[in-house]
């Protein structure tokens, strides 16, 4: 059962961020035993658990997780949701206004650092 729950988890990994990002992610992060516990760990619980429930498309799931990001200020996961959220139909200009929105709740120092983000992730995409 775990097997088949993180076969579906690195399909689902792979469909939001795609296979090249997949890729450099498994070849540069994933290789410490460490960290390919914690892959198997997501993959199962995370990608097949949570992004392959019904109810919501990828595409709101992946903007609950920038807003979830800028209002923690987790920059690092930041950059992958946002990934995920282009990949899956949002655009720059929509992202962008929905980091800005979350001003006048989570403050413009976590705004700052989203969008610096969000425009350090853009030029990252148009460059692969």
């Amino acid at each position: 059962m775990a097997d088949d729950k993180r076969a579906q988890g690195k399909a689902m990994r792979r469909k939001l961020m795609g296979d090249a990002y997949a890729d450099k992610l498994d070849k540069n992060v994933y290789t410490h035993p460490f960290m390919e516990k914690f892959a198997a760990y997501t993959q199962e619980a995370i990608f097949a658990g949570l992004w392959s429930r019904p109810g919501l498309d990828l595409k709101t799931r992946a903007l609950i997780c920038v807003i979830s990001d800028t209002a923690t200020g987790r920059t690092p996961e930041l950059k992958l949701h946002l990934r995920f959220a282009r990949n899956h139909g949002w655009t720059e200009d929509e992202l962008s206004e929905a980091i800005l929105h979350l001003t006048g709740y989570v403050g413009a120092p976590l705004v700052r650092e989203a969008l610096l983000c969000a425009i350090e992730t853009f030029q990252e995409m148009t460059a692969e």
